[in-house]
């Protein structure tokens, strides 16, 4: 696999990281460099960790992890973007904007499912696994940096109508990846 085919691999699987940092930047009152870097570590650590236990996995549950992969991810936004819509609607101004372990680690876990069945192909393909994980978790931290400042210079004139998209926009990600193992073949 050549760099630029890699390179190319790193900024699609970091595209939704990159969405969701944009919807997590939204929430943001008072931008800081460490919700920066938090959410680059986190996106960018897990997207970086998968394609590692994807390649660990190797062909031997290949047909399990394609199985449920979608469902898991689709699970996840649609959770996560209900509670965005509805927080949209609470007078009661309260913005999840939290970066510890308890928010960021279902966003990053839902954003890199993919990456876990990648890693099995780069098993299958028998491809060099360490520049992999470090050149997709490299691109997908400094997007998902980027994405939260992009929320969140956005997001400040109108923070309802951005998070009720924001919202709708992870809910329309999961179905996409629902439709993209389930729709027509």
């Amino acid at each position: 696999m050549s760099v630029w085919e890699l390179l190319t691999l790193a900024a699609a699987l970091a595209a939704d990281a990159f969405a969701v940092s944009v919807c997590k930047g939204l929430s943001v009152r008072r931008l800081r460099p460490g919700h920066l870097c938090l959410a680059g570590a986190y996106f960018g650590g897990f997207q970086a960790l998968m394609p590692l236990l994807g390649y660990g996995l190797g062909v031997r549950f290949e047909a399990l992890i394609r199985r449920v992969d979608h469902w898991i991810a689709f699970g996840l936004l649609a959770v996560i973007g209900l509670h965005m819509i509805l927080d949209a609607f609470d007078s009661a101004e309260t913005l999840d904007d939290r970066f510890g372990a308890g928010a960021m680690l279902p966003l990053a876990l839902a954003t890199s499912i993919d990456a876990l069945a990648v890693g099995v192909t780069f098993a299958f393909l028998q491809a060099p696994i360490l520049p992999a994980v470090l050149l997709i978790g490299g691109v997908t931290f400094i997007l998902s940096a980027a994405g939260v400042a992009v929320g969140y210079l956005s997001g400040a004139r109108c923070r309802t109508a951005a998070r009720l998209t924001g919202g709708v926009v992870l809910i329309l990600m999961g179905l996409r990846i629902l439709y993209k193992h389930l729709g027509p073949m």
